[in-house]
């Protein structure tokens, strides 16, 4: 089933074609007419003081963190892996479990991209064959593929829960609506393929680059590019830290971060060549790391340490010169790494630290990483173990996986984590997020959509993805 598309025409590559995806034959959704809100963005790379605060709020805010999670990895053999975390005590240390739930083909070609949505509902999966499929990760069903670009899926990412961004190398980006899988804006600029795509914390505005060795800045609100800055080279991934005030570029070996004015605050060389790059906010510390993962079979953790003896003068007194450098090494893989992706978690109960166990930071919650790698490992590191920054410190810390899942030999190539169960709060009676996806699926059953797709019988059985579910 073809959905109908809307009048546009398309005179320059600014012009923005307001049609409709086109959804797979076991899915049907009927339009709806949507308001844009609009907001006022200066044209060059900034972010409003508001925005800083909304992502420093999203930040800090006390939402439950999920028990359990989930570990999706693409592959160049057209494998999709599904694999459920969870974590246990034993013997005052905490472990964690890693079981497959599904391995399936899940397109003709290899794919390229996954991500999940906040709050693990929604999978996407982006391919060579141009399509980007939509699952339901709670029930284990296909929604449906949108057809939309006529090149290559080269990133995927969900930005809140009823969003989904994606590029791809026609040299455009998509941004569909969660709720009927409708495209909302269809972002043309780039001369080429686009390499990455990243929206700030904010949810206001988003950073790409491409082939054409552009930085773009659109505003996510009007759904329009406000900038354009020349690079000089191919970025090949662009991220925002968490907190939004600082973006990173990763081109080859060389990977420059710069503030939102377009001040280039450090430029970093890596020893080898690089393939993903992500900041990670260390909780109940001052500042964050930056992780780089590349072809030495490692993921290099780079502080900001202010450097000894420097001083640089200012206005208000005398601050530190800053420089990056390496305080730990995320070990594991026997080939390069070339996803990753973090999630923060709960751990069921308090570790009780002893003198001889090991220093862990967080105690109630932790972050994750998940790294994929061609030697066809899936690993899973607990970063909360890594030590505190410390000008002094000479040597160099190692973190070993705390779990493993080997895919023998598939060449794995994306990795995004999912939420999974949330703490069951007995005090308060909420309702868990897997009641509230739960209701919410009744709803949109009630509704009379048609959703098709495959439901797993089984779990650790393969996901087929093919056959319609009869009515």
């Amino acid at each position: 089933m073809v959905a109908k598309s809307r009048s546009a025409a398309i005179t320059t590559l600014e012009a923005r074609p307001t049609k409709k995806a086109r959804i797979g034959d076991n899915v049907l959704r009927k339009p709806k007419n949507r308001v844009t809100k609009t907001i006022n963005v200066e044209p060059d790379v900034s972010v409003s003081s508001k925005g800083k605060q909304k992502a420093k709020q999203t930040l800090a805010s006390s939402s439950p963190l999920p028990s359990t999670f989930k570990v999706v990895a693409g592959s160049y053999e057209k494998l999709l892996y599904g694999l459920e975390g969870s974590t246990s005590i034993e013997n005052d240390v905490v472990k964690f479990h890693l079981k497959p739930i599904f391995i399936f083909p899940a397109h003709v070609s290899c794919i390229k991209a996954v991500a999940a949505s906040p709050g693990g509902k929604w999978l996407a999966t982006g391919s060579a064959d141009e399509i980007v499929k939509v699952w339901d990760l709670k029930r284990k069903k296909e929604i449906g593929g949108l057809m939309h670009h006529e090149g290559s899926i080269t990133a995927l990412l969900f930005p809140s829960r009823s969003h989904l961004v994606s590029a791809s190398e026609d040299g455009t980006i998509g941004i569909f609506h969660a709720r009927d899988w409708s495209v909302l804006r269809n972002l043309r600029g780039h001369r080429g393929r686009v390499n990455g795509v990243d929206v700030h914390p904010s949810g206001k505005v988003a950073l790409s680059v491409g082939k054409d060795r552009m930085l773009r800045m659109w505003d996510m609100m009007r759904g329009r590019g406000v900038s354009s800055v020349k690079l000089g080279k191919e970025g090949e991934i662009v991220r925002w830290s968490t907190d939004g005030e600082m973006f990173a570029v990763q081109s080859g070996k060389e990977i420059d971060i710069y503030s939102t004015d377009m001040s280039l605050l450090h430029s970093i060389t890596h020893p080898s060549r690089l393939h993903d790059i992500k900041f990670y906010n260390r909780n109940n510390q001052e500042g964050q790391v930056l992780l780089a993962s590349a072809e030495d079979k490692k993921i290099s953790v780079y502080d900001f340490l202010p450097l000894p003896n420097g001083t640089d003068s200012a206005e208000n007194g005398k601050s530190k010169k800053y420089s990056p450098r390496i305080i730990a090494e995320i070990v594991g893989h026997e080939n390069r790494i070339k996803a990753m992706q973090t999630l923060n978690i709960s751990l069921p109960s308090p570790t009780l630290l002893t003198p001889s166990s090991d220093n862990r930071i967080h105690c109630h919650s932790t972050t994750i990483l998940s790294t994929v790698s061609s030697d066809g490992k899936i690993n899973v590191y607990d970063l909360g173990y890594l030590s505190r920054s410390n000008t002094e410190q000479s040597t160099t810390q190692t973190i070993q996986p705390v779990a493993t899942y080997d895919t023998k030999g598939t060449r794995l190539t994306c990795v995004t984590l999912g939420e999974g169960d949330m703490v069951i709060d007995n005090i308060t009676g909420k309702r868990s997020r897997e009641e509230e996806d739960e209701v919410s699926s009744d709803k949109d059953d009630e509704g009379g959509d048609d959703w098709g797709g495959v439901e797993v019988e089984n779990e650790g059985e393969e996901w087929e993805g093919s056959e319609e579910e009869s009515e």
